[in-house]
């Protein structure tokens, strides 16, 4: 599933494994507010060349994965991840380097 309220994007040769989620945006959580009444927060995705997401993966607001990286099934991506890296967990770490 891909949830875009403004941008996320793809490049070529991405592979994306079943039921995984895939959003730029979150609800605002200030005290003092119901969160559903609150604006978005809105940050763009890019998933470089190259890149396979596992399985059941969640890649949130701001994160861009550099080319040729591999994200585990199961990992929530939360942050960048620097090109050619293999991530998994939650939140996903590197845990290794393509060759």
């Amino acid at each position: 599933m891909i949830d875009a309220a403004e941008r996320v994007k793809i490049e070529d040769e991405v592979r994306v494994g079943p039921l995984c989620y895939i959003t730029d945006h979150d609800h605002g959580n200030q005290i003092g507010q119901p969160v559903h009444a609150q604006s978005l927060v809105c940050e763009p995705v890019h998933i470089g060349k190259d890149v396979w997401v596992g399985a059941g993966t969640t890649i949130l607001k701001g994160v861009e994965i550099g080319d040729k990286s591999v994200v585990g099934a199961g990992a929530v991506v939360t942050e960048s991840i620097p090109a050619a890296s293999i991530v998994a967990g939650v939140p996903a770490r590197v845990i290794g380097k393509r060759k």
